[in-house]
């Protein structure tokens, strides 16, 4: 029988709270001054583990003197502006109502270890703020609080015990005083939240983000819901701020994919690890971290849609699939794809599938402009995509009849929808409701993928045995303009003969 976890270790794990209320907890009635003090004293208690030595009182009260702490010159963020502005929108359609949006907390990757925190993306959109456990509250009156968890001072233990937020465990946080500084936000420290949320206000929560702030208030499932939607929708129309961050974020991509290229030798002899390492890389470098986890997938890997395991071969003969993108500083991310002829050249074979994927991607461009339903590119692809396989001799029944609705047998080769909405998310707005996204028609300023593709599985009995086992997809990420459409990432090559030129080029 498996050992159950130190009792310890589980009230580190639940002392993950705000204010008084354990997420396991949910607060139904009153607490007394004794309650909350006890549960107050707990919270300030560094997080520690069993194999931390012990620390004497004299160790203690050493650490707790001599220190410069003063506070930090920092700058106004340039996103402050636009989030208050972002504030006033989200409040103007609750009108009257408190808006709860939690940041997050860190998430347990194995035992006491944790995952890098990265904030909700409505929260940061809304308050700029990328630390761990904060919440954004904008009030009835339209005003905002960002309620959140500062560096502590070096009167307690907790800079130099606590491995969670002890600034000599896991750096300096910010103080109130940096926050407000930097976001223009008034700043409370989490553990006011709860009572202030006891105070009585009609109140929305974003939900699902965390267990702590979601058991604070007593939920109304579509209530919340709307709230979530307007969030979302909000974000369906970038401005030029948002607009270059997505440039950045793609250009960087564009640079991890040449260093990939550049270190190919490597690549063919350690296989799909190596590539996608090298273009980590990149995104640690330039970005915060990956957008998503990277898609490598040489050979037969590439026919399925989100292989991230990313440990087989890179075979010379045949192509892999590199589905990659790096998140900015401001958590905005690029999604670009590109499949590659391994030995540096397409076999005709590769390339006449290869140039049949290119000219559906094509007519999918050619069909974006504002005005156009959001379903036009995957449209005008699918009827590309859909005659090729016809000209393979592999549709069952007519072209015509392949493509209307009640059929679709085509896309047993195709898997996938050509578009989705990019920006903080890599599958941005997705609580958006369908009539303002799927059903929607295109804006200007929406940030979208174009990303057909075909895939024959290694057992897939319908196709010819030469085919089998070949995956290939081009995605390009576009931004819908005033006539039609600029894509970000053109500096990326395209074309049969553009990638083997370019390959041939950084390889040397």
């Amino acid at each position: 029988m498996r050992e159950p976890y130190p009792e310890r270790v589980l009230r580190l794990r639940s002392r993950r709270t705000i204010g008084s209320v354990s997420a396991d907890t949910p607060q139904t009635e009153p607490q007394t001054k004794s309650q909350t003090e006890s549960q107050t004293e707990r919270q300030t208690e560094p997080r520690t583990e069993q194999h931390d030595p012990v620390v004497p009182e004299a160790y203690a009260a050493f650490m707790r003197t001599g220190w410069d702490e003063r506070e930090e010159d920092v700058a106004r963020h340039p996103v402050a502006d636009l989030a208050a502005s972002r504030r006033a929108r989200l409040a103007e359609a609750f009108p009257g109502e408190r808006l709860v949006l939690p940041g997050g907390g860190y998430k347990v990757r194995a035992y006491d270890t944790d995952y890098r925190f990265r904030a909700d993306t409505a929260h940061a959109y809304f308050s700029g703020n990328h630390t761990s456990d904060a919440v954004l509250v904008v009030e009835p009156d339209g005003s905002s609080v960002l309620y959140a968890r500062p560096r502590s001072g070096r009167d307690t233990d907790e800079f130099f015990r606590d491995r969670q937020y002890g600034a000599l465990w896991a750096g300096k946080r910010p103080s109130a005083g940096e926050l407000e500084a930097a976001l223009g936000l008034r700043v409370k420290h989490v553990d006011e939240l709860a009572g202030d949320l006891a105070r009585g206000a009609k109140t929305r929560v974003h939900r699902g983000v965390s267990p702590t702030v979601d058991a604070l208030v007593g939920g109304d499932e579509g209530r919340d819901a709307e709230l979530a939607r307007v969030a979302s929708e909000m974000r369906l129309v970038k401005d030029a701020w948002e607009i270059a961050e997505l440039q950045a974020a793609v250009d960087a991509t564009t640079l991890g994919f040449e260093d990939c290229v550049r270190e190919w030798d490597r690549v063919i002899e350690h296989g799909e690890r190596w590539l996608e390492g090298t273009f980590f890389r990149r995104a640690r470098t330039m970005g915060n971290d990956l957008g998503y986890d990277s898609i490598v997938a040489g050979g037969p890997h590439a026919t399925t849609l989100h292989w991230i395991e990313n440990s087989g071969p890179i075979v010379p003969g045949q192509l892999v699939l590199c589905d990659m993108g790096v998140e900015g500083a401001n958590l905005y991310t690029a999604d670009v794809t590109r499949t590659l002829p391994v030995a540096g050249t397409f076999t005709p074979l590769q390339r006449d599938l290869y140039s049949l994927v290119l000219r559906s991607q094509d007519a999918a461009m050619a069909a974006l402009r504002p005005g156009a339903h959001f379903l036009a590119g995957h449209e005008a692809a699918m009827e590309v995509l859909a005659r090729g396989l016809d000209d393979l001799d592999l549709l069952p029944v007519s072209v015509d009849e392949a493509l209307s609705p009640d059929s679709r047998v085509y896309a047993r080769w195709t898997l996938h929808g050509v578009s989705h909405m990019l920006g903080m998310d890599v599958h941005d707005c997705g609580q958006a409701a369908p009539e303002s996204y799927r059903e929607a028609e295109l804006v200007e300023g929406m940030v979208l993928t174009v990303e057909p593709g075909l895939y024959f599985q290694a057992d897939d009995l319908l196709v010819p045995e030469e085919l089998r086992g070949i995956g290939i997809r081009i995605e390009d990420d576009v931004v819908v303009t005033a006539d039609g459409i600029e894509s970000l990432s053109a500096a990326l090559p395209r074309t049969p003969d553009a990638i083997e030129e370019w390959m041939a080029t950084l390889r040397g």
